[in-house]
């Protein structure tokens, strides 16, 4: 997994990292321990997959404070 931080602090984009060969190509797209080493919360209470028509939206993101505050995985 490759995390690139953005500007917000405590997010980052992440870009799966391919092992490819002859059958295709396999990827992780979550880790424990690399969640932790980023300092995120490597506990995942949902997993959630969104499809938007229009270019542009953006689904599944809203800031909470602590203690309501969770760590979100959207693809």
């Amino acid at each position: 997994m490759i995390f690139t931080e953005t500007k917000l602090k405590g997010s980052f984009l992440i870009d799966i990292e391919r092992r490819e060969d002859s059958r295709g190509f396999f990827a992780r797209a979550f880790c424990q321990n690399e969640f932790e080493s980023h300092g995120l919360k490597p506990i995942i209470a949902q997993a959630n997959v969104a499809f938007n028509r229009q270019k542009g939206t953006l689904r599944g993101m809203h800031f909470q404070f602590p203690p309501a505050a969770e760590t979100k995985l959207v693809r």
